[in-house]
């Protein structure tokens, strides 16, 4: 019976987050510069899935289809993925700060990507591959860089040095990559708003690439929930239940240093977004991997359209950096986390 319960319980919970999920994407088609009605758009969706998508007429369909609706699509992969890679890298490091924005990940991959966009570098082929390429290796590499270091300096790993760490690299990327730009000429204005975080002029192709991303990640990080949460309580335990520590860790580092580099390639660099949603699904939803990591991909994919939605209206006709708004609301969330780790007495 208990296990009955637990499976109604958790089907009940994916039908919920997947209506929610659907009604956010609904409401940042229907809003922006232009608003369209609910019911118009609604029309243009159906007629999109049910593959009669050429019987669409009218603005709301010249809007939603070439325009709005592939942004949308890519801006709630982008959530989902570093949503996921977030509560992956916390549960690994048993660190409520990890992200890839305070790890200084984020910032190698946008790095990677500067270089790229400033040099010209593509793949024959392929037009935005070569970014893509350069900002997951930079991702990775600054990952590795980064823990390494923190592990040289205190193998305790504690949270302050961690942090402190991946601040200071951060920095240090973010300087090398504004002395790329001072010589980027004409790419200045295009590097500029993209280190921001844009998805602005997002096409069908980008959200390909995402979704591909987005299943693979989940085909490798959802298959090692055990794991994570072995890696949650303490490495030692890890051990003891018999998980090849080093295999999973890099197996982990790896998926999401790539993940990372796919968003920033595409999307900038977008930053907090893997804080703020699982620490507040954690809440919802408890600490077991299991059921956070398929939360943490739908909550972010809500989370961020929510803040580009914030971004497209709250001054329109103009619109800001999406990174400009999940900033702010990280910012917030940072301090609250530290604020209350502090409070508990956490090891720091």
């Amino acid at each position: 019976m208990k296990k009955r319960h637990q499976t109604c319980f958790g089907l009940g919970w994916y039908l919920l987050a997947i209506a929610l999920t659907a009604l956010v994407m609904l409401l940042c088609v229907c809003a922006g510069s232009v608003s369209l009605p609910i019911g118009e758009s609604a029309d243009v969706l159906l007629r999109l899935i049910t593959g009669r998508a050429q019987d669409s007429a009218g603005m709301a369909a010249k809007i939603i289809l070439p325009v709005r609706l592939p942004r949308v699509l890519c801006v709630a992969l982008v959530g989902a993925l570093l949503s996921l890679c977030g509560a992956c890298m916390q549960g690994l490091l048993r660190n409520p700060l990890a992200d890839g924005s305070t790890l200084g990940v984020n910032s190698g991959a946008s790095l990677g990507a500067v270089i790229a966009i400033a040099s010209g570098f593509t793949l024959p082929g392929f037009p935005f591959a070569g970014t893509m390429v350069l900002a997951i290796l930079f991702a990775f590499g600054s990952l590795v860089f980064v823990m390494a270091l923190v592990y040289s300096l205190d193998q305790s790993l504690s949270t302050n040095t961690i942090i402190l760490l991946g601040v200071i690299f951060s920095m240090f990327a973010s300087s090398i990559s504004n002395f790329i730009i001072t010589f980027a000429g004409e790419k200045v204005k295009t590097i500029t708003f993209w280190t921001l975080g844009s998805l602005q002029g997002s096409s069908y192709q980008n959200a390909l690439v995402l979704a591909v991303t987005l299943v693979l990640c989940c085909a490798a990080l959802l298959t090692h929930t055990r794991e994570l949460n072995a890696f949650a309580i303490s490495e030692d335990n890890a051990r003891s239940i018999g998980v090849d520590v080093r295999r999973v860790k890099l197996l982990v580092l790896i998926v999401v240093s790539a993940a990372i580099g796919v968003c920033v390639s595409i999307s900038g660099n977008i930053g907090f977004v893997g804080l703020v949603t699982p620490h507040m699904l954690r809440r919802i939803v408890g600490p077991n991997h299991r059921r956070l990591l398929p939360a943490c991909v739908f909550g972010g994919a809500i989370f961020l359209m929510f803040a580009d939605l914030t971004a497209r209206v709250a001054l329109r006709p103009r619109e800001l950096p999406i990174g400009v708004i999940t900033s702010f609301v990280g910012s917030i969330v940072f301090v609250f986390i530290y604020c209350r780790s502090r409070r508990k007495g956490a090891v720091l």
